[in-house]
């Protein structure tokens, strides 16, 4: 079984505090992105971000690409909506890309909270927007949004949002670790059991780990030999802060210990470099190896 990369630098990486990509940055990465090798890249999410629709416009004449291929994010159908019908699905579709990304909600409670509907619906949008953009020709890979705190409190849920989309026809499944907050330990058990209740292998799955706690990495990798085939990787500044500045924060039980360090104003801390490409994220194995670490 071997690895695929899907990289979101284009869109994920736009949501860096401090970031901010024109239409010919996000052509020069693509193509720096394609050279390096990746499988597929995320260009970003047309029909929500006029500038991300005029990448996608642009790409089809201006981008040569040898390596990768190019994918165009967006969600599900609104709830109530066809999917022929729904304008964001049509812009996804008017994009051209061989390949597109679906996001859906896969917590029950935010199903129910967040989307304002319920659990059926959520899972009709999932199998008929897949079944949609198979029916025109895309492929199709489906981000199951909070899927290990979703697993946690509702697992037969959980489960049935990726049997639908597999069912629906997507071509992977990728299980998110959107809070960043799972341990390695629960994530094996999670991924080891959603396997044998679908009854499928590693090839339909991909993870997608949040560094939050620093465990992106750790992560991933007992989920590698256990199911995903594919990889994502993404970094949160945030994160990093967090995870220094508690490096450096005196131990209750050490009163001895050096004061806590004044955060900047903006910048990374002044003793740490970038190790990694900027906040790339590769499916199939979603992980986030973009750190900011000691010198």
């Amino acid at each position: 079984m071997g690895y695929h990369v899907y990289d979101t630098t284009l869109r994920d990486g736009a949501q860096r505090e401090g970031i901010t990509y024109s239409v010919v940055d996000k052509l020069a990465v693509a193509r720096l992105l394609d050279e390096f090798g990746v499988g597929f890249i995320e260009g970003g999410w047309p029909g929500a971000m006029p500038k991300d629709t005029e990448f996608f416009q642009r790409a089809r004449s201006e981008l040569n690409l040898k390596h990768a291929l190019l994918v165009a994010f967006g969600s599900t159908r609104k709830a109530g909506v066809r999917a022929d019908a729904d304008p964001q699905v049509r812009a996804l579709l008017d994009a051209e890309t061989p390949a597109v990304c679906l996001v859906a909600k896969s917590d029950l409670r935010h199903v129910e909270r967040a989307l304002r509907t319920t659990g059926e619906e959520n899972l009709a949008m999932v199998r008929d927007t897949v079944a949609h953009f198979v029916a025109e020709g895309r492929r199709v890979f489906l981000d199951c949004e909070h899927f290990f705190d979703g697993y946690r409190f509702a697992p037969d849920y959980t489960a049935s949002v990726a049997a639908t989309a597999l069912s629906a026809g997507a071509e992977r499944v990728v299980m998110c670790d959107t809070n960043g907050g799972m341990l390695p330990s629960r994530i094996t058990a999670a991924v080891t059991e959603l396997m044998a209740r679908l009854g499928i292998d590693g090839d339909r799955l991909g993870i997608h780990c949040q560094n939050d706690t620093a465990c992106a990495v750790a992560n991933t990798v007992p989920s590698s030999p256990t199911c995903s085939s594919s990889w994502a990787c993404r970094s949160y500044p945030r994160a990093a802060w967090n995870r220094w500045c508690a490096s450096r924060t005196p131990s209750p039980r050490s009163p001895t210990s050096p004061p806590t360090p004044t955060r900047p104003t903006s910048g990374p801390p002044p003793s740490l470099t970038r190790r990694g490409c900027t906040r790339a994220r590769s499916k199939w194995i979603r992980c986030s190896t973009t750190t900011w670490s000691p010198r």
